[in-house]
């Protein structure tokens, strides 16, 4: 029989998460990940993989966390568009800033290893054609409240937000000041979500 497992394995998984994503992938040893999840190498290899496997769980699990927690968004909004304005504010939410200089598991890790990697890339791809869903469905939801106008089409316009999105995301990453990422975001709003004439 095999020996049961002694340590918390969504623990040891979040701090592994962190390690990628506060060092990126190429720079996290394995003393990194060994430190960071206080198990030894037959442990955490024997129960998670090699660094690639683990890496590949984390971000899953990363997106998919992300994907549920913006379908409750979407649910608890009291309107359709606050919810696309709160996805496309977020980079700005902070106003330390930092936040926004550590960025987003995903978008880091696509532009460090989309090109090399395709299980990355088509990790990506998965979780912005999910995220996109979500925002076409809060785009539907504002036409219909009357806060977008009924002209827009709402997959294309969600397509738009992502992109506009991201765009901020790499911007935080640069150490942009959050007022200037916020007075930005706001430009982009009101460029991508035409109100509804009444």
């Amino acid at each position: 029989m095999a020996r049961p497992r002694k340590f918390d394995e969504e623990r040891v998984m979040l701090a592994v998460r962190d390690t990628f994503w506060d060092k990126g992938y190429a720079a996290t040893s394995l003393d990194d990940l060994l430190q960071a999840s206080g198990l030894g190498k037959g442990s955490l290899y024997g129960a998670f993989g090699d660094k690639h496997t683990l890496f590949l769980r984390a971000l899953r699990e990363y997106d998919n966390t992300n994907l549920l927690a913006l379908r409750e968004s979407l649910e608890s909004a009291a309107r359709g568009i606050d919810m696309v304005r709160d996805f496309v504010l977020g980079p700005a939410a902070d106003p330390t800033g930092t936040v926004a200089r550590r960025g987003c598991l995903l978008a880091n890790s696509n532009a460090e290893l989309a090109s090399s990697t395709p299980e990355v890339a088509a990790e990506a791809r998965r979780s912005y054609d999910a995220i996109t869903a979500i925002l076409t469905e809060a785009l539907e939801r504002a036409q219909r409240e009357g806060d977008l106008a009924p002209d827009a089409d709402p997959a294309d316009t969600a397509r738009a937000v992502l992109v506009a999105q991201l765009g901020l995301v790499a911007l935080g990453r640069t150490g942009e000041a959050p007022d200037t990422l916020a007075a930005a975001a706001g430009s982009v709003l009101t460029r991508l979500l035409p109100a509804a004439t009444r």
